[in-house]
């Protein structure tokens, strides 16, 4: 059928194919299920002068410790 070192090259070619297949999976599932909490954008309160951050897409936000409403920081 097959010679021994053509079994063991198919066997090392397949063995790398599922691991680079694994690793490309879990890294793009990863990546989709925390990119929301990586996102993060910035404020400062001009009321307490205090930083906080919340989720990306939100443009007012109150502030933790005094709850006056204030616009996300732009950079």
């Amino acid at each position: 059928m097959f010679e021994f070192t053509t079994a063991i090259v198919i066997y090392c070619f397949g063995l790398a194919a599922a691991f680079l297949g694994f690793w490309f999976y879990y890294d793009r599932r990863d990546y989709r299920r925390f990119e929301l909490e990586r996102r993060k954008a910035s404020f400062h309160c001009i009321r307490c002068d205090a930083l906080y951050a919340a989720l990306t897409g939100t443009d007012l936000c109150r502030c933790p410790k005094c709850g006056h409403e204030n616009a996300r920081l732009h950079f």
